[in-house]
């Protein structure tokens, strides 16, 4: 576990103008993305925005926890997806103030107690993006299990 750990301790990306308020980002593993600006910003609406992409990696950070939690303790899940609303702060900088993630898991005899503590342990313990982003906004989690 530990190699594992140093592995991911640090990261890498680069970022590159591309036209007007486009840009492409990199990531160290060799994976891009295009952010960009509405149109009332000076984008042309090609990509996520810089602050959409907060939000998904949030999302997925805190999925992957759900999800592989839920999987170790033997639960038949066969599929997870997360809602997330947010509030921003008027001022500048707008930063998040509320965050908002509702996961929706699906599987066969899927306990509530079981995701319920998955989603805590993902929230408290595991989720960076959260711990982080729960610095400086209010975040809170919701579910609902859906049997197959």
């Amino acid at each position: 576990m530990r190699l594992l750990l140093s592995r991911y301790r640090q990261m890498e990306a680069k970022v590159k103008w591309v036209d007007g308020v486009m840009f492409v980002g990199e990531t160290g593993s060799g994976h891009a993305v295009v952010m960009d600006g509405s149109p009332d910003h000076g984008g042309r609406n090609m990509g996520a925005r810089p602050m959409e992409m907060i939000l998904l990696g949030l999302g997925g950070c805190s999925s992957f926890d759900v999800v592989e939690i839920l999987r170790k303790g033997r639960n038949d899940i066969v599929d997870c997806r997360v809602e997330i609303t947010a509030e921003r702060a008027e001022s500048i900088p707008s930063v998040f103030t509320k965050i908002h993630l509702h996961f929706v898991v699906t599987g066969r005899e899927l306990k509530a107690n079981a995701v319920e503590r998955a989603i805590k342990l993902s929230a408290e313990k595991y989720c960076s993006a959260s711990i982080m982003l729960g610095k400086t906004a209010e975040v809170t989690h919701d579910f609902e299990v859906i049997e197959v």
